[in-house]
């Protein structure tokens, strides 16, 4: 697959060819879905608490005598029906963490790129450089590019002038090559990214699916070179005499 390249100006210097293994995967809705949920639930800190009738502070006295008021029985106030009493199956601090095999995450992150490339949601540049933290530049980049809604800004370092530029667009999102998410991806409306940005994406994930790949083909093979010949059992011959 080719992408287009544009210049900070705005114009088409030229085309990019991409790793279809990482760029033109077919699409998995489901494992996409896990991966979002797997880190959404990741955010989730579980500090929420509540005190049961046993954690509150109150008195166990029995409040009236058992019969004779013509009122419910009540044997302390402390119960999730008073005011001040305990809460009945409240939440409690709990973790929220799910696990997800690395195959997978990179797998799904390959989905999410291809769906954007498919779409035409990814812009590279050749290049991204700003003298001195400023706004005004990033916006000016921004908009001679074909770029609309949220973007995803992608860089192969950290560039402090370029993440300090961004820093203060409520649209622009910047975030490391090799820290990109599934969640990330289809968050945001335009992947932004310079071509070196690419070339770590495809390292990162395209020696992967590869690895995946070959790995079995190599195991075939190791297994039918050392595996030793079977072994025949000989036949017993038995001689009748005459």
């Amino acid at each position: 697959m080719k992408l287009p390249v544009y210049n900070q100006s705005g114009s088409v210097v030229g085309d990019v060819e991409v790793d279809d293994a990482v760029f033109s995967v077919a699409p998995n809705v489901g494992l996409m879905h896990q991966a979002v949920v797997q880190q959404l639930a990741n955010a989730r800190v579980g500090t929420a608490s509540t005190k049961t009738r046993a954690e509150v502070t109150g008195t166990t006295k029995k409040l009236y005598k058992q019969k004779g008021t013509g009122r419910a029985r009540h044997g302390s106030r402390k119960i999730s029906s008073w005011i001040g009493g305990g809460v009945a199956h409240g939440p409690h601090p709990r973790s929220y963490e799910q696990s997800m095999p690395k195959k997978m995450r990179r797998a799904a992150i390959r989905s999410a790129l291809s769906v954007k490339a498919r779409d035409g949601q990814i812009i590279l540049l050749d290049g991204l450089t700003i003298a001195a933290p400023r706004t005004k530049d990033m916006l000016a980049i921004l908009a001679s590019l074909p770029i609309q809604g949220n973007v995803l800004l992608t860089l192969d370092s950290v560039n402090e002038a370029v993440v300090l530029s961004a820093r203060n667009l409520p649209n622009v999102h910047t975030i490391p090559a090799t820290a990109l998410s599934t969640r990330d991806i289809l968050k945001h409306d335009i992947l932004l990214a310079t071509v070196p940005a690419i070339r770590s994406v495809e390292q990162w994930l395209g020696n992967a699916s590869s690895a995946e790949s070959e790995a079995p083909a190599e195991a075939v093979v190791a297994s039918v070179v050392e595996a030793p010949a079977p072994r025949r059992r000989a036949r017993k011959t038995t001689e009748t005499a005459e």
